[in-house]
């Protein structure tokens, strides 16, 4: 039974997909059909944030054991992270298109979500333009823990200091505020489990890849 939560991950997903696009929403103003993609645009995200904090916690481990499989596991995890981020960055402007009429605003919320990612791909690059492996995880691994306090100001703290057409910040209110039945709960919670869920699957396969790959490298 180890595979008890891949098996609750791809029934959640499988339940939220179909969940999302059949049963009943709230009929708003704007938004209407739209907020189903509150199924999979908001999960998504919040699988990026679980996936990252992983990976910190993988460089953490990594200083203090000095062991590269811990390093491989910071890797791949904040890889896949940025999968997810970037299905999220496409759905949210799909939704935008929807609803403000364009993809992309000059908004707080969109511009610093943007600005974490470019954090996350800097910490990539930086991994790929050092050679030598211990160095690599030691100036990546102290990067990646500095990097994930910043990444959550940025996208939860910044956008609520100003204006923003995002809901839940800049005085817009959230889903839960003008939403007061469960049909949305009813799938979004599922949802969030179900991508979290298989966003780990999926990296812990990379993960092991990429275990592999280094100990036939230096055998």
């Amino acid at each position: 039974m180890q595979y008890w939560w891949k098996i609750l991950g791809v029934a959640l997903l499988f339940y939220a997909f179909i969940g999302g696009l059949l049963m009943p929403v709230p009929d708003l103003p704007i938004l209407e059909q739209s907020i189903r993609n509150l199924y999979y645009h908001v999960p998504m995200w919040f699988g990026m944030i679980f996936l990252l904090m992983a990976s910190m916690i993988g460089s953490i481990r990594y200083l203090s054991s000095n062991n590269m499989h811990r390093d491989l596991e910071a890797s791949g995890f904040a890889t896949v992270a940025m999968l997810y981020g970037i299905g999220g960055l496409i759905t949210g402007m799909i939704w935008a298109q929807n609803t403000w009429g364009t993809p992309w605003t000059n908004d707080p919320k969109l511009n610093s979500a943007a600005i974490g990612m470019l954090m996350y791909m800097a910490y990539l690059v930086l991994r790929g333009s050092i050679e030598d492996p211990e160095k690599k995880a030691r100036i990546s691994a102290v990067y990646n823990i500095f990097c994930f306090p910043v990444f959550l100001v940025l996208i939860f703290v910044l956008p609520r200091l100003t204006d923003s057409l995002h809901p839940g910040n800049g005085g817009n209110p959230g889903f839960n505020s003008y939403d007061l039945d469960n049909r949305l709960r009813l799938v979004f919670y599922p949802a969030v489990i179900g991508w979290s869920l298989i966003g780990f699957w999926i990296a812990n396969l990379y993960v092991r890849y990429k275990k592999i790959e280094f100990i036939k490298h230096n055998a």
